[in-house]
């Protein structure tokens, strides 16, 4: 068990030596002065639409939707400082979930089970979310927000209790444990990959000199895509723990502490996105949605340091 301990020691460590090279690749790639403009306007559409109408000054327009569209199904590849930033995410991806599958191989239930694990896991769903936005999109910028969240988390993952101990019995549900936590890892990477679109897009004015940046109406729709990804994730996250508290505890719902703030960060997205499809808010009202719904997300989770209740194992 001292060796599991010792080689996860070193995983995670490298994980986040890496990242630290990854945001500096990203921050030279970003600011240098050879950065070309990376971002097109984005297509209107439901909830996330412009309508044609441009935002920031950007043009729209049919011509220019179809532009954005050729653009993210045959998207350039990364070269030079940038493929290495990109690798560089992609290999600390790969130690973190090597850390996971170890400490899984060892205990034979999934790494969900306290504050430690979450924290790394967490990482896992922001980093897994985050490449498959910068693929999709190629907004390299939203690695400056992601990236130092992600060493955060590991630094406080790294400052918790990593030994390994049996289950608490309301956690003895290999099935249960898997699929609802997982669930929860997938809302909360989305989730900050929406948080950081919205902290760019309100600091837009201050970064437009760096030709880099992306447009308003690429960040406002970045934004959204993630939000609708993490809206439904909640959902099912929400449904299994309710399934799951009642084979714990013998009820669906019992306004727990945590349960309730797990509630309140669902309401803040369903919010944002009713705001956003019927009442057509986009921009700065938006993203401040978007950040407070990712405040709630960390609310919830860093909620077993002071909530109490049924979840305060861990």
């Amino acid at each position: 068990m001292n060796n599991v301990l010792s080689i996860g020691q070193f995983l995670l460590t490298s994980a986040m030596a890496i990242l630290v090279l990854a945001v500096v690749c990203d921050a030279v790639v970003l600011t240098g002065r050879g950065a070309r403009a990376q971002a097109v306007p984005a297509p209107a559409g439901p909830g996330g639409a412009h309508g044609g109408k441009a935002v920031g000054g950007a043009v729209g327009g049919r011509a220019s939707h179809s532009a954005h569209w050729a653009r993210a199904s045959r998207p350039d590849l990364p070269r030079g400082l940038a493929l290495y930033a990109t690798g560089f995410t992609a290999i600390a991806l790969a130690l973190i979930t090597a850390y996971l599958a170890l400490r899984a191989s060892a205990t034979g239930y999934s790494p969900f089970a306290n504050q430690h694990e979450f924290a790394v896991s967490f990482t896992f769903g922001i980093l897994l979310m985050y490449l498959i936005a910068e693929f999709r999109y190629r907004v390299r910028w939203l690695s400056i927000v992601v990236l130092p969240v992600v060493i955060a988390l590991l630094i406080y993952a790294d400052s918790q209790d990593k030994a390994i101990t049996p289950l608490v019995p309301a956690l003895r549900n290999s099935l249960m444990l898997t699929l609802h936590v997982f669930f929860a890892v997938l809302a909360y990477g989305a989730a900050c990959v929406s948080f950081a679109a919205a902290v760019l897009y309100l600091l837009h004015p201050r970064l437009k000199r760096f030709r880099s940046l992306p447009s308003l109406e690429v960040l406002d729709d970045v934004g959204y895509k993630a939000a609708t990804a993490t809206f439904p994730l909640l959902t099912m996250m929400t449904v299994l723990g309710a399934v799951w508290a009642n084979t714990a505890w013998g009820r669906y719902w019992g306004w727990d502490p945590k349960e309730t703030a797990a509630l309140v960060t669902w309401l803040v997205y369903g919010a944002y996105l009713h705001a956003r499809v019927t009442r057509g808010w986009q921009g700065s009202r938006s993203a401040w949605l978007l950040i407070l719904g990712f405040a709630a997300v960390l609310f919830a989770y860093f909620g077993n340091h002071f909530f109490g209740g049924l979840h305060s194992y861990g």
